[in-house]
């Protein structure tokens, strides 16, 4: 297990520290992160005009909002996945089903050639015995 990372980072203006086993290079992405949202947030008309606690309330719905439009895109990413692994797991089982049917015709194949053969072998004595007869 990876050792715990205490990480000194800035959002909104005031220094945290965040503490976790992820790398320093991520926790800072997640605050660089919080902070285009507070930025994203700060654009949006009359926001500045809210109480402090509603502005915190609107920035946490905000990320919450992307989070479940991510999540559902995920899911639909996931299942599509899903549903083109199992097309593919039942085209390959299609396709050793049919490379065992062709193996079967190659084999019949062969032994309808032997047969043949041995009827063009059979037929070429009797055609000889026919001659033989006629002379």
């Amino acid at each position: 297990m990876s050792s715990k990372n205490n990480t000194e980072v800035i959002i909104g203006g005031k220094v945290f520290t965040l503490s976790g086993y992820e790398s320093e290079e991520y926790l800072q992405k997640v605050a660089t992160f919080i902070n285009n949202k507070i930025i994203e947030c700060k654009t949006l008309e009359g926001f500045k005009r809210l109480p402090v606690d509603t502005q915190a309330v609107m920035i946490h719905l905000n990320i919450a909002d992307e989070y479940f439009k991510i999540k559902k895109q995920t899911d639909a990413l996931e299942s599509d996945l899903e549903s083109r692994n199992k097309e593919i797991y039942d085209l390959k089982h299609d396709l050793i089903a049919a490379q065992i049917k062709l193996d079967s015709y190659f084999q019949e194949l062969k032994e309808l050639r032997s047969e043949n053969s041995t009827y063009q072998k059979s037929m070429t004595k009797l055609e000889s015995e026919i001659d033989g007869i006629r002379k």
